[in-house]
């Protein structure tokens, strides 16, 4: 498990240690003190996975299209 800031990891980061996170309490072979320790990380890394892609969808959303269709720039995002 990294030592890692949670609010410092980008996604793909977050996601990786949230599928080891699982891996390791789905295994069960873990303490409890400890299996407590990973489920409170895990909430937090998917807890930043989802901030992440929120930010990323509302990013998408605010792109703005010609007449064609093709991107011309974008909006900015309020908050982001």
């Amino acid at each position: 498990m990294s030592e890692t800031n949670v609010a410092e990891m980008t996604f793909e980061e977050a996601m990786k240690e949230l599928e080891q996170v699982v891996g390791r309490l789905e295994r069960g072979d873990v303490a409890l003190d400890e299996s407590i320790t990973l489920y409170e990380r895990g909430a937090a890394l998917k807890k930043r996975c989802e901030a992440k892609l929120k930010e990323a969808e509302e990013k998408v959303a605010a792109i703005t299209l010609d007449g064609q269709g093709q991107p011309v720039g974008t909006t900015p995002v309020e908050g982001l």
